[in-house]
């Protein structure tokens, strides 16, 4: 809106009031993780088609929608690895956890179906109604989620993505690297990984400041 104003001012004269326009700061980003305690509560209870699709999410910071649909396609036996185009284009590569991969071996892999739909066609209970070929895999696991949840006492809002947040953070902590975290989650942008530790990144210290006064002795 500011940009138009001033454009219209610059070519047609009209009068310049994009000063008296409020700016929106922007939104602030999600910085929910999940504890420890609340991660390994919902991974032992999960019906084996939620704990695929949450350790994707959780040890490979996958989003959740790209973690549904990843099949047989996606994964190299040999060198155990999955190769995926993410949610802005990028190809990435990431090796998977020994949990992943003894899930992954439980299934068919010459069916084009995802890995995630294949558990839960396998583990949906006896009367329940087939599964539809054409329905979203998300929506039906977050609905699984969201109920597996409240029956674990687990009040507060803790999504999916949380989880991809969580191992980014943790990342962030080991290595205190930001570019090992934005090849982790696949971002092509660094300030896009950034946007997911802004609540974490360490504060510069006075005697890192100080340090940085004094190159000649730093080098020596």
């Amino acid at each position: 809106m500011i940009a138009l104003l001033q454009w219209l001012n610059r070519h047609y004269h009209a009068a310049d009031i994009s000063e008296v326009i409020n700016k929106h700061p922007g939104l602030r980003p999600r910085n929910v993780t999940a504890t420890d305690e609340e991660k390994a509560k919902i991974l032992s209870a999960a019906p084996p088609h939620v704990l695929l699709w949450m350790l994707l999410c959780s040890d490979l910071a996958i989003r959740s929608g790209t973690a549904a649909r990843l099949t047989p396609d996606n994964y190299d036996r040999k060198s155990r690895t999955l190769r995926f185009t993410t949610k802005l284009g990028e190809k990435l590569t990431l090796p998977v956890t020994n949990e992943i991969a003894a899930l992954f071996a439980t299934c068919d892999h010459d069916r084009a179906e995802s890995y995630v739909r294949q558990l839960q066609r396998r583990w949906q209970p006896k009367g329940s109604p087939p599964l539809q070929d054409g329905a979203d895999p998300v929506s039906t696991l977050g609905r699984t989620y969201r109920i597996l949840l409240r029956s674990l006492g687990i009040t507060r809002k803790l999504t999916p993505h949380d989880f991809r947040r969580t191992t980014a953070v943790k990342l962030y902590s080991q290595t205190h690297d930001a570019r090992d975290v934005q090849s982790l989650l696949g971002h092509r942008s660094l300030a896009s990984t950034i946007w997911y530790l802004d609540h974490d990144l360490n504060p510069v210290s006075r005697s890192m400041l100080e340090l940085l006064k004094r190159p000649q002795e730093a080098a020596a």
